[in-house]
């Protein structure tokens, strides 16, 4: 078999792969869009579901960093709590301006950031071993901080990072205009994006996806995300919420791909001895990781906390196994080296469309919970599986 076809084989096959996934989500939606009679696919319903699951996505792009160097964060859930209780205690005890609450939420996730990746980077404790110390260390620290009391309400401000909605701007009747524009103008982007990378890959005589596919897919994203933003459009637009998870996909799948320091993490991740020996600094590396990942899990915090309108002792319990769960259900792999920022956020609205449709049907929590350990369980499987098929093949 000729170098081409091998390569053009291995491009379709990773196409399909990555793809893959985007069409079970699209299964899924459309299997719960019959199993609850349209309700899952109403507009209301539809900003519900960004609204309600937007910390769990932003704690999975920061997540997300970890597992690709085959590492774990298990203190997020409790950085979510310990954040809200800061913002809390300056917002609603002291009486600060929100804005100084958020800022203090931040540093939080920094300072936390540090401190991991001092004892993971430079100390050479596993991750698992000190985040779960941070797990309890932090949550301890949201006690005290809370004196076990939850602090509610926040102000107006702070509450609309959660629930507010951008809208009206551009006018429109029955719908947000603003928002159609907003979505159809980032298709347009895309669309531009990759056909140049396409046409750099044929300059570069790189194999590429035969034109009919390539169109295919095209066709689908646009359609898919015009369908999804008259939902939007047709209830109250843009949540600032999505706004805000937006700015951090791109940032970060830019970071991931088109950085030093995102090719880095990977390196790690596929082999930490040979990225050390080509002159990656693989501590630096690593503690920058954990503080980003501590970062992005104060942000979730404070979105967390402004949706509920109340910083409690208990918030972001359980947190951490959804981000982790959304991580591999989008393609990470459990042995690193894999994984993307887009796989990360299909997985965890595979996981909010299954909650939310679970719910409109009436099934109980115990079977959502045993519903998503198989799912996570059979994403695993299907990474490991398809590695081996892929060793064999070679």
């Amino acid at each position: 078999m000729s170098t081409s076809s091998t390569s053009l084989r291995s491009r379709l096959s990773a196409n399909l792969r990555s793809g893959g996934l985007a069409v079970a989500l699209v299964a899924i939606i459309a299997l719960f869009a019959v199993l609850t009679g349209g309700q899952s696919l109403s507009p209301q319903n539809v900003s519900n579901i960004i609204t309600q699951n937007a910390y769990i996505l932003v704690m999975a792009i920061g997540m997300l960093f970890a597992i690709l160097m085959a590492d774990i964060d298990l203190s997020v859930g409790s950085v979510v709590a310990l954040t809200g209780a800061v913002v809390g205690v300056i917002t609603v005890n002291w009486g600060l301006p929100w804005p100084v609450g958020v800022a203090a939420g931040l540093a939080v996730g920094i300072l936390v950031g540090v401190w991991h990746g001092f004892w993971i980077a430079f100390i050479g404790i596993p991750a698992f071993i000190v985040t779960l110390a941070g797990m309890l260390i932090f949550r301890g620290l949201t006690m005290i901080v809370l004196n076990n009391l939850q602090i509610s309400p926040f102000p107006d401000g702070f509450r609309s990072i959660s629930s507010g909605f951008l809208n009206g701007l551009l006018g429109g009747y029955g719908y947000d205009l603003f928002t159609l524009v907003l979505a159809g103008a980032l298709l347009v982007l895309f669309v531009l994006r990759d056909l140049r990378a396409r046409r750099r890959s044929i300059a570069n005589e790189v194999a590429v996806v035969p034109v009919g596919l390539w169109v295919v897919k095209v066709v689908g994203v646009c359609g898919a995300g015009m369908a999804f933003a008259w939902l939007l459009a047709t209830y109250k637009g843009t949540p600032f919420v999505l706004l805000i998870l937006g700015v951090l996909i791109v940032l970060y799948s830019f970071i991931s791909n088109r950085t030093v320091w995102g090719r880095q993490v990977y390196a790690i991740g596929g082999n930490r001895e040979a990225a050390a020996l080509s002159g990656v600094k693989v501590r630096r590396v690593r503690f920058l990781v954990f503080v980003n990942c501590s970062l992005l899990a104060s942000v979730a915090g404070i979105i967390f906390t402004s949706r509920l309108n109340v910083a409690g002792p208990k918030a972001g319990s359980g947190f951490e196994l959804d981000a982790i769960a959304a991580c591999f259900i989008g393609g990470a792999a459990v042995t690193g080296g894999v994984g993307t920022v887009i796989g990360a956020m299909i997985g965890g609205l595979v996981m909010a469309v299954m909650n939310n449709g679970m719910s409109l049907m009436g099934v109980g929590i115990d079977y959502q919970q045993a519903i998503k350990g198989l799912v996570v369980l059979g994403a695993v499987a299907f990474d490991l599986i398809n590695k081996k098929r892929a060793g064999a093949a070679a």
